[in-house]
């Protein structure tokens, strides 16, 4: 994404709370019935671009406040840049940490795990440890996108919180 002059924060968080919508229902609709590593993979996918979107607002808004001169082409440097703006933000670097922790499970090889069953699942090894991403754990991130969602609504001064 690259910013239009007519782009603004407001544009960016609306897209990204549509994304959320997204989520959800590949979460209660299309995982309820398909029951494929595919459709996990797939909101995970839509996860990381919510967090492209709002990371983007914060390019925007820091542009706006002059903190930076130019935005990042690519959105990891763009999370790098926010982690770089408010290293004391604790709240808000957890988010850029869990954003970079689904980046990489996308890179990862993976094992399908009861594929077609109600806990279908994602596998993966990381050497000394291992973690399952299934339904449970897809609604447990959507969750704590929803906490980033309103952390920066709170954070722009915008509309009021969400559940």
């Amino acid at each position: 994404m690259i910013r239009m002059d007519d782009d603004s924060v407001e544009d960016y968080i609306y897209e990204a709370r549509e994304e959320l919508k997204r989520v959800e229902h590949i979460i209660f609709v299309s995982l309820k019935y398909t029951r494929t590593t595919d459709v996990i993979r797939n909101a995970v996918l839509r996860l990381v671009s919510f967090f492209d979107m709002i990371s983007e607002a914060y390019m925007i808004d820091s542009m706006d406040k002059e903190l930076i001169d130019k935005v990042p082409r690519s959105p990891p440097l763009r999370m790098s840049k926010i982690a770089e703006l408010y290293p004391d933000d604790k709240e808000l670097q957890q988010y850029i940490k869990f954003y970079f922790f689904l980046k990489g499970v996308l890179k990862q090889e993976y094992e399908k795990i009861n594929e077609y069953r109600r806990h279908v699942g994602m596998k993966f090894d990381f050497g000394t440890s291992s973690t399952i991403i299934n339904i449970d754990s897809l609604e447990t991130c959507k969750y704590f996108s929803f906490d980033f969602y309103n952390f920066s609504n709170k954070f722009f001064g915008l509309a009021k919180e969400e559940d």
